[in-house]
């Protein structure tokens, strides 16, 4: 994609925000926004993608988070990406549903469950993920591939599963061969800058 390109994408993509900061990486040719999404500085989406508020509802991306191809965001009440973190391809996240329980009405007619979901920073939702209203994801998580999140998630934990479990902690239980070679792999090559940062 040549510059005029992008320039032109990035124009025509930045009028469906809200709110948009700077330096973002929106050149998506097929980018849907609905309704009150705001986002941060630095962000970087992919293409397909589909943002959707209805009512009151609102989407926030926070700096630097990144949503990969054919990223489903919808909202009813509030859903928030935090800083850094990634949702891979294919990631659906939801903060409501039809209620089912308590009654024998058909679920097009009965009222909305809607609950906040929070998925924090530096947090990595592997493909095809799906999370289910009122989770909070914490701070460095990761959940697995194809996983199905209908539980909260602590921080710097790793979950996977359908429906997901915890498998382990990223650092506190990891096991012996697991650090062993994370400590090699930092040692040959270091902790990358983000290259998304500001210069200066």
């Amino acid at each position: 994609m040549n510059d005029i390109t992008r320039a032109y994408y990035y124009w025509r993509n930045k009028r469906k925000f809200k709110k948009i900061g700077k330096k973002c990486r929106i050149y998506c040719k097929d980018l849907d926004v609905q309704g009150n999404v705001e986002i941060g500085d630095y962000i970087h989406m992919r293409d397909h993608i589909k943002l959707r508020t209805r009512h009151e509802g609102k989407i926030v991306l926070k700096d630097r988070s990144h949503l990969s191809w054919n990223v489903i965001i919808e909202c009813g009440e509030y859903v928030e990406i935090g800083e850094n973190a990634a949702l891979t391809e294919y990631v659906i996240v939801r903060d409501g549903t039809h209620l089912i329980y308590g009654t024998k009405e058909h679920w097009r007619f009965t009222p909305h469950i809607m609950k906040p979901v929070i998925i924090g920073k530096d947090a990595w939702i592997g493909s095809r993920a799906y999370i289910n209203y009122g989770v909070t994801i914490g701070e460095g998580a990761v959940v697995g591939v194809g996983a199905v999140v209908t539980k909260d998630i602590g921080p710097y934990e790793i979950w996977a599963g359908t429906p997901a479990k915890y498998l382990g902690h990223r650092t506190d239980d990891a096991p012996p061969h697991k650090l062993a070679e994370a400590e090699e792999l930092i040692k040959r090559f270091g902790v990358r800058p983000d290259r998304r940062m500001e210069d200066g």
